[in-house]
């Protein structure tokens, strides 16, 4: 059987070879991309490469579950839980917009994740799209079934149907639409932000001594903040980054179970 890459994208439920540190009782790292992206995204494969030069694998998962037209929030979810592994692994989640939205959702009721980074989470998407959208386009979408969109990963257009409003309505209605994570997380969001407005994460984060957010000038692909992304994961995740089996300074591995 051919091996995977340590940076390859992992797919179809299977989760890339996990790191050194992973293997010896650290935590699985795993990157969830956004909406209408995938796997081989810019930010994906830049951090992906950022964390191998580190020894570290971040697995990149494919969201589009259970396909790009059907999309479910819940079924995105369900594939990172099991992506995580089994009752006594943990992991270290990458989300970025409707991916970081996904992994808060599911740091919430999973205590296998132990910390967060989310860039430009997508809070309280359907609030949004709905208000994006305006009413008659919101009704089309619902009368027709499918609304046409991008394809950032594929390029074109795809569609997708209105049950993923309908998934994505209830998934996200717990908490008022905020998320109730308990883990440390870091949140980096653009300031010029206009598919997700920076405002949700300051009023997610407010009052959170556990997250700490990162706001830098750019939009909603944070492509020019790339480096700074890194390095901020780097500080915020400095102690998941040993190997707690090896290391002495790792016996309080913040992810050892």
């Amino acid at each position: 059987m051919r091996r995977k890459s340590p940076v390859a994208a992992a797919d179809g439920g299977h989760v890339a070879p996990a790191s050194n540190a992973a293997r010896r009782g650290g935590p699985r790292w795993l990157y969830l991309h956004g909406f209408a992206s995938g796997p081989d995204s810019a930010k994906g494969t830049r951090l992906a490469a950022h964390f191998a030069e580190r020894g570290i694998s971040l697995a990149r998962l494919d969201l589009r579950q259970p396909s790009m037209e059907h999309l479910r929030l819940s079924a995105m979810i369900a594939h990172v839980r099991a992506a995580v592994g089994d009752a006594a692994d943990r992991a270290v989640v990458f989300g970025s917009s409707l991916g970081g939205l996904a992994a808060a959702r599911l740091a919430e009721d999973d205590a296998r994740v132990c910390a967060l980074v989310l860039l430009a989470p997508a809070f309280r998407i359907v609030e949004r799209w709905r208000a994006r959208l305006g009413g008659s386009e919101w009704e089309a979408w619902r009368r027709d079934g499918y609304l046409e969109t991008k394809d950032h990963a594929n390029g074109g257009m795809a569609r997708v149907d209105f049950g993923f409003a309908e998934d994505a309505e209830i998934v996200d209605a717990r908490g008022g639409g905020w998320p109730d994570v308990r883990v440390p997380t870091l949140v980096i969001h653009g300031t010029r932000d206009d598919v997700v407005p920076v405002s949700g994460s300051r009023a997610w984060a407010r009052g959170k001594r556990h997250v700490r957010l990162v706001e830098v000038d750019d939009d909603h692909e944070l492509i020019a903040s790339l480096e700074r992304i890194s390095e901020e994961a780097d500080r915020h995740l400095a102690g998941f980054m040993c190997d707690p089996s090896e290391t002495r300074n790792c016996e309080q591995h913040p992810c050892k179970a």
